[in-house]
């Protein structure tokens, strides 16, 4: 029987996100049939492994170290199968700044902007409001400010202490209109999910808890946009390198008819409220089947 290791936990911001995922995926490996043992995630992690001598690694972890190619590192030193994108594809990913770069090289339109020293952002005005500041790597919308129309200041939370996110911000043009999510599983875009929320923006509340967002899917779009969301998604996915799911963030403007990338997710949650396994159910794969798959597609090297 094949022995796996469902890893979660650790010790980013969002390691309450990451036990809930890695509880989910345990218990859907188990029902799936294979030898499930659950390590929360320490910085020991290269000994909790040796102990429990999995024949796969199911990475459950979000955010910084898990999902940044740092484990993904460990897991290819040690030469355990593992799941979910690879070191660089991880590392490109997360990292706001690179992954624009990518993103614009392949067509993919981003909003306008840069990254900056965060004590420049705090001085004055990069761009006209609106704009948003947000953290270069981090992820659950950690972070994150929208300066509105009018602001006479940046965010007082970027000198007064409370900014923990490195030296260095995103700074993005405020794209408005509507939130669209594409997941993708191998090479196949499943679903294009629209969100929308009564708190001030997708934030980590509405990600999470219940009531916190609604999700329509799939979205009420023109055919031609959805196409170009579901297409867009597979060419940040395949530009970045992704393997096993991935899950593609976008703004899409009425108005002007812009579809904008924000980031591409290469640990997408996999809790009771996430977008991953809500598409694969819309599309007839059911929460096991989906674990399943992943735990099928690791390889070492990836």
């Amino acid at each position: 029987m094949t022995r796996v290791a469902v890893i979660a936990g650790g010790w980013s911001s969002e390691r309450a996100v990451s036990l809930s995922s890695g509880k989910g995926m345990a218990n859907a490996a188990r029902e799936a049939g294979y030898e499930v043992v659950e390590i929360d995630a320490g910085r020991n992690l290269g000994e909790q492994l040796d102990e429990a001598k999995p024949d796969v690694a199911l990475n459950a972890l979000h955010g910084p170290w898990g999902e940044d190619g740092c484990v993904q590192g460990l897991f290819e030193i040690m030469g355990l199968p593992y799941s979910h994108s690879g070191v660089l594809a991880s590392a490109l990913a997360m990292n706001k700044d690179k992954s624009r770069a990518v993103y614009a090289q392949h067509g993919i339109d981003i909003a306008h902007g840069g990254c900056y020293p965060v004590a420049e952002l705090a001085a004055d005005h990069k761009l006209k409001p609106p704009y948003v500041i947000k953290p270069v790597a981090e992820g659950s919308s950690f972070g994150v400010f929208i300066v509105r129309e009018g602001a006479n200041r940046p965010p007082k939370e970027l000198t007064d202490g409370t900014w923990t996110f490195g030296e260095r911000a995103l700074i993005e043009e405020f794209i408005p209109g509507r939130e669209l999510c594409v997941s993708v599983m191998g090479d196949r875009p499943l679903a294009i999910t629209e969100i929308t929320t009564l708190r001030d923006f997708y934030d980590y509340e509405a990600k999470y808890e219940a009531g916190g967002s609604r999700h329509v899917i799939p979205a009420d779009l023109p055919p031609d946009v959805a196409e170009r969301a579901l297409q867009a998604s597979l060419k940040a996915h395949q530009a970045l390198g992704c393997r096993g799911v991935s899950r593609t963030d976008f703004r899409f403007d009425e108005k002007s008819g812009r579809l904008v990338i924000l980031e591409t997710n290469t640990q997408p949650g996999m809790t009771p409220t996430s977008l991953v396994p809500e598409q694969a159910e819309h599309v007839g794969i059911s929460y096991v089947e989906l674990v399943r798959w992943m735990i099928e597609d690791a390889s070492c090297p990836r």
